[in-house]
This record gives structure tokens, C-alpha cells and sequence, in this order.
């Protein structure tokens, strides 16, 4: 339900919108801005992050969105507070990064599209937490967006199925062509109030540097989701080695040990490995790294906990 509480929050326009503040940060949230502008809405302001200091040279980049907005020729801002003076009908929000506040919520009207079945996955990462806990569904929700994190009503819904070995980067491209024409769709006209978001609130956290850390005494479809996020690694003679695809496999043995050609054990069962990507070099085939590595039967992956 909406935890707006004492805060009013400004009335949709009684019209569809026509005029935006566009409000968001990484790559996700460039489809939906180009899907606006191309349909001809007016995107007066584009609110995204700070420019952050990347690399070597520690050079200012700035963030997906703010790169399309400056190719697109939209006007761009890192304050929030300046929504407030373009005279915009509606705020859209997508993957921002930040709550809005109540002052300003009071003064222009936002939705948010948010890519989970609210209220699961309320927070920053949504996609990753419903591959991680093996969800055989997901969604797009379009809501209000209030004071409080992901609690607004829902106007809008698409359910989108979960492949059994989808990948993140494939599902996340799914959800956000789903988002963009959804959007489109229901600000091409006037806005629905949305109702109350029902059912059990669980909290999509940031992924933490150590959640993608190979436990090899995990089971292995669990493992297995972990990989399909494009982004778990463990580590071999010493070095770092990033896992992009395995194979789930019934054979066992230690956890973490080779049992069979490029086969790892995990607690339950083995996953055999058929992407990865070894420390300082590009991606490859597993079995090309194999015959440069030349792993032996027995020989150790990672640190299996006990």
C-alpha cells in the first residue's frame, strides 16, 4: 500500500502528459528515454547522477543516461530540485538511484518503472534478486512513486516469465523493451490512479562484492543462478577466474575439486564449466582455457567452506 502518510503527493494531470523530467542513471534506463523522444514527448530536463572518476586517469564519465540525454540534445541536471522549474506535467522515473523528496512530490507528480512484481523486490536491484532466488517469474510494474521505497500504487503490470538458465543481461534487455512500450502506452493517455500494491514486501539489496564469490560447497543450481548473472568468479592456482556458463552435471565428489574434465564439484552435484574468463585475459571457451591451464583430476578451485 502507499506509506506516503502525512505527505501529499501532486494529482496526475487530468490529460496524458505531454511535457517530462526524465529522471534516471545506468544503462537500463536509456531505452525508456529513447522510446520518449522518439514518440514525441517532450523531455524538458534529464535528472542523473554525478559525473564519477573511472580508470586510470581517473577521468570524470558521466552515467548512461546523461550520454544519451547530451546525444539526444536534452537538457541536463544532477539536482533533483531543478524538476521543479521546467513546468513538467510528470515526472518519470527509471533505475534513478535515489528516493525523491516529499517537498518535491508535493509539486510534480512521478511514476516509477520498476522491474519486479511489486511489492517483491522493492530496492536497487530487483532483476538480479529474482534470478538469484530462482523466480520462475518476474515483471514490469508502473507505480506512483511516493516517500517511501518502491511502496507506491501500481498502475500498471506486465508478468514476464523466467527462463530456467536465462541470463541476467537477457532478461534485464526483456524487461526494459517490455518497460519502455509500457510506458509509452500509458502515458499516451491520461493516467489510471493505480491501486494498492499487495502481498509480501521483500527487499532487493545491492549485490555486495562477496555474494559473487563462487562457494563451491553451495548446491549447484544455486550456483548456477549466481553465474547466469554474467558476473561470479573464484579462483585457480592463485589467480582470479570468472565463471560465465556452466552446465549443471549429477556426478559429486569434494566440493570444489575437478572430478572430470573441466566438471567442478559443489555440494550436491558438479557444474562443468563452458565460459570463462581467467585473470588479466578476454573471455573465452572453457575448454580453450583448459588446454592452456592443463587443470589436473583433484586440483582445487576457490575455498570450499566447511
Amino acid at each position: 500500500m502507499t506509506d506516503a502518510g502525512a505527505t501529499p503527493l501532486a494529482p496526475l494531470p487530468h490529460e496524458a502528459p505531454r511535457r517530462l523530467v526524465y529522471l534516471g542513471t545506468p544503462a537500463m534506463a536509456v531505452s525508456p528515454l529513447e522510446a520518449l523522444v522518439a514518440k514525441g514527448f517532450e523531455v524538458a530536463l534529464v535528472v542523473t547522477r554525478p559525473d564519477k572518476r573511472r580508470g586510470r586517469g581517473a577521468a570524470l564519465v558521466p552515467s548512461p543516461v546523461k550520454a544519451a540525454a547530451e546525444r539526444l540534445g536534452l537538457a541536463v541536471s544532477h539536482s533533483v530540485a531543478d524538476a521543479l522549474n521546467v513546468d513538467a506535467d510528470l515526472g518519470v522515473v527509471v533505475a534513478f538511484g535515489q528516493l525523491i523528496k516529499p517537498e518535491v512530490l508535493q509539486q510534480l507528480p512521478m511514476v516509477n518503472l520498476h522491474f519486479s512484481l511489486l511489492p517483491r523486490w522493492r530496492g536497487p536491484a530487483p532483476v538480479e534478486r529474482s534470478v538469484l532466488a530462482g523466480d520462475a517469474v518476474t515483471g514490469v510494474c508502473l507505480m506512483r512513486v511516493d516517500v517511501g521505497l518502491d511502496t507506491g500504487d501500481v498502475i500498471d503490470v506486465v508478468e514476464v516469465p523466467i527462463g530456467p538458465h536465462q541470463m541476467l543481461d537477457e532478461l534485464r534487455r526483456t524487461l526494459v523493451d517490455i518497460g519502455s512500450r509500457m510506458l509509452i502506452a500509458n502515458l499516451s493517455e491520461p493516467l489510471r490512479p493505480g491501486r494498492p500494491q499487495e502481498g509480501e514486501a521483500t527487499y532487493a539489496a545491492k549485490l555486495d562484492r562477496a555474494e559473487l564469490q563462487i562457494d563451491w560447497n553451495r548446491p549447484a543450481a544455486e550456483i548456477e543462478r549466481l553465474v547466469r548473472l554474467g558476473l561470479a568468479w573464484t579462483t585457480f592456482r592463485g589467480k582470479r577466474l570468472k565463471v560465465l556458463a556452466v552446465e549443471l552435471d549429477d556426478r559429486s565428489g569434494p566440493a570444489g575439486a575437478l572430478i572430470a574434465p573441466l566438471a567442478v564439484a559443489c555440494w550436491d552435484a558438479a557444474l562443468v564449466l563452458e565460459r570463462v574468463q581467467p585473470e588479466g585475459k578476454p573471455e573465452m571457451a572453457a575448454h580453450a582455457w583448459a588446454n592452456g591451464a592443463q587443470p589436473r583430476l583433484g586440483e582445487q578451485f576457490g575455498a570450499a567452506s566447511s
